[in-house]
């Protein structure tokens, strides 16, 4: 600390901090201070929220930021911070610019081409006719000389703004992050005093926190979470007495990684101590991860972690920490996770960890069941006689269109009716339909869509150029009509258009009410209504003959319902629970669906039988994709599988590990197959099973892609708060800055504006529904439900249906104007 009497005082920000806000506030920033002048350099400006805790009433230092590098003599440039600035009250969250050169002293930033910008991002030279410094071995070095600082700035209307050191950016996730980001987030905290962050090992990003007071971890650990994108959330907080220093009064990193390799060795020698402290620390986990109240002195028994408020991304979270606390990957914890009780996941870890062979593991929540009426190892490879091109029968055929999330489209015997209906509102993979029908869908046009609506805000359009992008077309969405389940409604609607009768378009969607109901697209009346024997996550699936609605229940079972009145007509028995969602084969006419018992089904609904089932080496979340051309049948698993199979026998014919759990449905078009993994990553597949490109985002990809009309284009979402767009070569188009996570898939439609624009629909988890050009990423309109989002938007002619978490199913009118 300065003297009493100091009139000027240059330090690094980080020295500063290791005397605490308050120290500072009361002495050297305090109103009777004897200091004059208080330059800061050496190491990144704080924030000026930070900056202004640091000031006491009354204060009247001036305060600079000063900038240089030790091979042009150190300062180069200067900048004093506004009075204006530091006496307001308000929260001020703009940066602090470098500022002005010295005399004598030339700033340049260059592009990585070399060459000098004057607006936007590059690297800083500094130099002089006389500012010249010999470094290591040089002798002569010419006047003039520019210098590079390794030091990344943006240049804002002639103002230079610091972004980072080029040691200090890093590739986390897939995003480039400099992790100053994250100290300077950090800081603005009020139960943090100092901190620093090092990027250990380069594989861990931690943060190191000199706290105020006695803080909980994960209190902070939320903070972080709400106040950083997910890239740059630490994998650690580790909680430290003081900042260690070097010579220079910078944060000495090398000793902080000495620090952290001392704490996850205590960490590993102090895990816990038996039995009874590996269940107290698992409770601990779950109340923290699912935020239970502090007060609940133990998590009973019996308590499923899903029914307890956990979802899909939270498992993830629990899973890492579990393998972090016993100091090694647990195979086939994740599933176990999902669909177990707590005192199940501790015998699970006690056995598979520690080899505690005195455990019984048994399922409470789904029984273990045998196939009815047939022999599991006769069925699992017979080959299913094709002697026509649709070998099933049925005393009745109809004629309609199907339609589910992602755009997916089924049209059987349509193409009379299709002439006659005259227009068609959907992005069409020809994949996803029969074959017959795909030159009379491509020749459609789309229905019209009027109306007016309220100015639209803005989207950011990321090219690789980064053009923004503000100009948006205008839409109004109304509410036609709702229908209350009783429960959340987490699954996607099926929609189905008969032949000759477009009036009697029906909805079919099942809640958590363990209801399953077909309701009037046009009206909102219901149909019919079924209660089934537990809560419904899979979407529906309408078999070939257009008789019959197949769901999958947590109960373990598949039903078939006839799709008329609801009535049960053959119940398939798996042996665990069913959240994937069943597809059609329209060349068999068979059913394929996955169970959490780790086996994708074929199924003889005509028949009632099971074909084949596979062992797909995991628990079978996603709904399984089927492509005609290869006829190929894909299943993804939590174990981080994705299978290709012979559908007609059920053969594996490739798999490839993605490492990650694949919560993600695949997504066919002509050439690839397409999947999103907790690991942010989109990747792309041929048929023949070679990985031809991945596209990273920063947050973990639950929602199913999506494809255009074209094939050019795949939409998707990720937990990091993006609806993204990228070509068929794995680049990126646009992406589309949303309020919360995207679970659901995009649904790709047609507008009847002037410029008959393609539209996306996409919802974020926070209950926004999100109209976007699917070309353009411009946004067009934004709807928001009372509820949480998990279902899948589905689009037909200009009504949109949708599930929400608050019971209701929405059936929303889109009104759309001409674009200004």
């Amino acid at each position: 600390m300065c003297a009493t009497k100091c009139s000027a005082f240059s330090a690094t920000p980080t020295l500063l901090r290791r005397f605490g806000s308050q120290l500072v506030k009361s002495t050297v920033l305090s109103a009777s201070t004897s200091l004059r002048v208080l330059a800061l350099g050496g190491e990144p400006f704080p924030s000026l929220t930070v900056l202004k805790s640091w000031i006491g009433k009354g204060n009247k230092t001036q305060i600079f930021n000063i900038y240089g590098i030790t091979e042009v003599s150190s300062w180069a440039t200067f900048y004093r911070i506004p009075e204006k600035i530091l006496n307001s009250t308000l929260k001020c969250e703009l940066p602090v610019q470098l500022g002005f050169p010295l005399l004598g002293t030339v700033v340049e930033v260059r592009d990585t081409n070399g060459f000098t910008i004057q607006e936007g991002n590059g690297q800083v030279f500094l130099g002089g006719k006389n500012r010249v410094c010999f470094l290591d071995d040089e002798v002569t070095v010419p006047l003039g000389t520019m210098r590079a600082t390794g030091d990344f700035v943006t240049v804002k209307g002639g103002e230079i703004f610091f972004l980072g050191r080029k040691d200090n950016q890093i590739k986390r996730h897939g995003k480039r992050l400099n992790i100053e980001l994250v100290q300077q987030v950090a800081e603005e905290l009020q139960q943090v005093e100092s901190c620093a962050v090092t990027w250990y090992n380069q594989e861990k990003l931690i943060l190191f926190i000199v706290s105020k007071d006695d803080v909980v971890k994960d209190h902070i650990f939320k903070e972080l979470q709400q106040r950083l994108p997910n890239h740059a959330i630490p994998d650690d907080l580790v909680l430290i007495d003081t900042l260690p220093f070097t010579s220079h009064g910078k944060v000495n990193a090398s000793e902080l990684n000495k620090i952290y390799l001392d704490y996850v060795n205590l960490k590993t020698e102090n895990k816990f101590d038996g039995k009874k402290d590996l269940w107290e620390k698992l409770q601990c986990l779950w109340k923290s991860i699912l935020s239970l109240p502090e007060d609940l002195l133990k998590v009973p028994d019996e308590s499923l972690f899903l029914n307890s408020g956990g979802d899909s991304l939270k498992s993830i979270r629990l899973l890492s920490e579990i393998e972090q606390l016993v100091g090694t990957p647990v195979p086939g914890l994740l599933e176990i996770i999902l669909r177990s009780s707590i005192l199940e996941i501790y015998n699970y870890i006690l056995q598979t960890v520690f080899a505690v062979e005195d455990l019984t593991f048994t399922k409470t929540y789904a029984t273990k069941r045998k196939l009815s009426d047939t022999d599991e190892e006769e069925t699992s490879r017979k080959s299913l006689h094709q002697k026509s091109a649709c070998p099933f029968s049925y005393k009745e055929i109809n004629a309609f269109i199907a339609l589910s999330r992602g755009s997916q489209v089924l049209s059987v015997n349509t193409t009379t009716f299709l002439s006659e209906l005259g227009h068609y509102s959907l992005a069409c993979s020809p994949d996803l339909i029969s074959q017959t029908n795909i030159k009379d869908l491509k020749s459609l046009n789309p229905p019209p869509v009027i109306g007016k609506s309220k100015d639209p805000n803005c989207v950011k359009k990321v090219f690789e150029e980064g053009n923004p992008v503000t100009k948006a077309e205008k839409m109004e969405i109304r509410v036609r009509w709702k229908s209350d389940t009783g429960k959340c409604v987490d699954a996607s609607p099926l929609v189905v258009i008969p032949a000759g009768d477009n009036s009697s378009t029906t909805v079919y969607i099942g809640s958590h009410s363990h209801r399953m109901k077909a309701v009037d697209l046009r009206s909102g009346k219901v149909k019919w209504e079924q209660i089934l024997g537990d809560r419904i996550e899979s979407s529906a699936c309408v078999s070939m003959c257009g008789n019959f609605i197949v769901v999958g229940c947590y109960n373990g079972l598949v039903y078939v319902l006839k799709s008329n009145n609801g009535e049960e007509y053959w119940i398939f028995t798996t042996e665990d629970t069913v959240k994937s969602s069943a597809t059609v084969d329209p060349i068999t006419g068979l059913i394929y669906i996955g169970s959490h018992d780790q086996h994708a089904y074929a199924l003889d609904i005509y028949k009632k039988k099971c074909v084949w089932k596979l062992k797909c080496e995991g628990t079978v979340f996603s709904s399984p994709c089927l492509n005609l051309n290869p006829h190929h049948l894909y299943c993804a698993t939590l174990g981080g599988l994705l299978l290709a199979v012979n559908p007609a026998t059920g053969n594996t014919i490739w798999k490839h590990s993605c490492e990650k759990p694949l919560f993600s449905s695949p997504q066919c078009c002509r050439q690839y197959i397409c999947i999103g993994c907790v690991d942010g990553n989109l990747l792309c597949f041929t048929h023949s099973g070679e990985q031809v490109w991945q596209f990273s985002t920063s947050g973990p990809i639950f929602s199913s892609p999506c494809t255009s009309a074209s094939e050019q284009e795949i939409f998707f979402g990720s937990h990091d708060c993006f609806i993204y767009c990228c070509n068929m070569k794995g680049h990126l188009q646009w992406k589309f800055e949303t309020t919360s996570r995207v679970y659901a898939t995009p649904f790709a439609f047609h507008s009847h504006s002037p410029n008959s624009e393609m539209l996306l629909a996409a919802a974020s988890t926070d209950g926004k529904l999100w109209i976007l050009g699917s070309e353009s990423g411009q946004l067009q309109s934004v709807y928001e439900f009372p509820g949480e989002i998990f279902s899948s938007p589905v689009i037909w002619e200009s009504m949109l249906i949708i599930g929400c978490r608050n019971n209701y199913i929405y059936c929303l009118d889109l009104l759309s104007g001409s674009q200004k």
